[in-house]
C-alpha cells in the first residue's frame, strides 16, 4: 500500500463523513475547521485519512481531528499523519503539541503514546457537557476527555 501524505491546501475538500469518524458533531467540526491546517493521506487518488491541527495558545498547537477510513486503519496511516503534525508544529515554532480523546479510546491512546504523547489530565464529563447526544465507543459511554501532550 503506497500512501502519500500531503499538506491540505483547501479545508473545503475534506469530506465531513471522514471527519465525523473522529468527532461525531458536525457543529464542533465546523467551529474549528476554518482555523485549522492539516494533512491528507491518499492512496492513489483516494482520500483515506486526514489530520487537522491548529494553534490554540502561544507556543501550543492541538491536533483537533485525526481520522482514517475504517478499511485503512491499523496500517500505520495514523502514525504517519501524526509524524507530519509533529514536523509542522516544530516548523511553526510550537513547544507543545496536544491531542485529546474520549475515555473509551484505548486504541487511540495506545497510538498517541507510541507517538510520544503523555497523559496529562482528564476533563470529567466533557462529552456530556459539550455533546447533545450520548456518545458510545466500544460499548462504553464516552463521558470524559483524556488530555495528552508532547513537548517538542
Amino acid at each position: 500500500m503506497d500512501i502519500q501524505i500531503d499538506e491540505l491546501k483547501d479545508m473545503k475538500v475534506v469530506p465531513m463523513d471522514l471527519l465525523m469518524l473522529a468527532d461525531p458533531s458536525e457543529e464542533m467540526i465546523q467551529e474549528y475547521l476554518p482555523r485549522s491546517m492539516g494533512f491528507a493521506a491518499r492512496e492513489a487518488d483516494k482520500l483515506v485519512g486526514v489530520l487537522l491541527m491548529m494553534r490554540t495558545r502561544p507556543k501550543t498547537m492541538e491536533i483537533m481531528n485525526i481520522s482514517v477510513l475504517e478499511t485503512h486503519q491499523n496500517k500505520g496511516i495514523g502514525r504517519q499523519l501524526i509524524g507530519r503534525a509533529v514536523e509542522k508544529a516544530r516548523q511553526e515554532k510550537a513547544r507543545v503539541l496536544e491531542i485529546y480523546t474520549g475515555n473509551p479510546g484505548t486504541i487511540q491512546m495506545l497510538l498517541y503514546q507510541k507517538c510520544g504523547f503523555r497523559i496529562v489530565g482528564v476533563d470529567l464529563d466533557y462529552c456530556r457537557i459539550h455533546y447533545n447526544e450520548k456518545l458510545m465507543d466500544n460499548g462504553i459511554e464516552c463521558r470524559d476527555m483524556i488530555r495528552m501532550k508532547m513537548d517538542l
